[in-house]
């Protein structure tokens, strides 16, 4: 700042007073005090500024600098969270990826599997049914062969029925060794049979031999003596009623007859072997009183 020039005033007339001198002097005092009073706060003042220049370019500089710190901090921030955002996008697709990956494998399983499933119902059903249809003509051929057993036994029932009305004409009453006829006399299994059937008397089947001594038939004992197989003749003791009586020398189907308490019973031998007889006893239902 350039230093302001001054006009002084001009010497005094020759003819002036002092008083004007001494004013004009002390004007002029004061107005160089004034100006090194200005001059010394216009230095302030430049000082002050300059200062406050710097002060503010500090500030300015500091702002900068945080400024730049900031920035580069907040940059640095930035590129960290881009960073984080791009590993987690990348995680996720990743993530996205297997997911699908795993979504279709388990779909082309359970395809699988429900293809299987299918196949297996499928073959099951078919094994049913084959299974079904067999059963089915198993049981058409069982209902076939019970059809066949039923005719069977419609015809075994018819025969057994022609039998036991041929056993019933068979049967014939014959005069035993006592000339008396008491009943029907039976001559094999079947006759037997019917006239247990009958139920006009008991009928109690006995087999003897020659090494039996007397055998316990019914309530009385028989004793084989000799048996003659190509005649068809035997002799036997009987002992009934505490009595012994011997039937010596008889033929197949001949009734024996004896009492027994007032009782008619009959014996009838119906085979004849070497050494060895069988035949029935035939008692009444109800015998007399003692």
């Amino acid at each position: 700042m350039s230093t302001p020039q001054y006009q002084y005033p001009p010497p005094p007339a020759p003819g002036g007073s002092n008083l004007k001198s001494a004013l004009a002097t002390g004007a002029i005092i004061a107005s160089l005090a004034a100006n090194g009073f200005l001059l010394y706060q216009v230095h302030d003042l430049r000082n002050d500024s300059t200062h406050t220049r710097d002060v503010i370019q500090n500030e300015i500089d500091t702002l900068k600098e945080n400024s730049t710190v900031m920035t580069t901090s907040q940059r640095k921030h930035m590129e960290e969270l881009r960073e984080e955002l791009d590993n987690r996008s990348r995680q996720l697709n990743q993530a996205a990826s297997q997911a699908k990956r795993e979504a279709l494998s388990y779909a082309d399983e359970k395809a699988k599997n429900l293809e299987q499933e299918q196949q297996k119902s499928s073959q099951q059903l078919s094994s049913s049914i084959t299974d079904v249809k067999q059963a089915a003509d198993t049981a058409n051929a069982k209902l076939a062969d019970v059809g066949n057993d039923v005719a069977g036994v419609k015809t075994d029932l018819a025969s057994t029925k022609t039998d036991l009305n041929q056993t019933k004409t068979d049967l014939k009453k014959v005069s035993g060794d006592l000339g008396l006829t008491s009943g029907f006399v039976a001559t094999n299994g079947k006759e037997i049979e019917e006239l247990r059937r009958r139920g006009e008397r008991s009928i109690v089947e006995f087999s003897l031999t020659k090494k039996d001594n007397l055998k316990k038939v019914g309530d009385i004992s028989l004793k084989l003596e000799k048996s003659d197989q190509k005649k068809n003749r035997f002799s036997m003791v009987v002992l009934a009623d505490d009595k012994t009586t011997e039937k010596k020398d008889k033929t197949v189907n001949e009734p024996l007859q004896f009492y027994v308490a007032k009782s008619l019973y009959e014996v009838v031998v119906n085979s004849v072997g070497k050494d060895h007889i069988a035949g029935y006893l035939s008692t009444p239902k109800y015998t007399a009183s003692r």
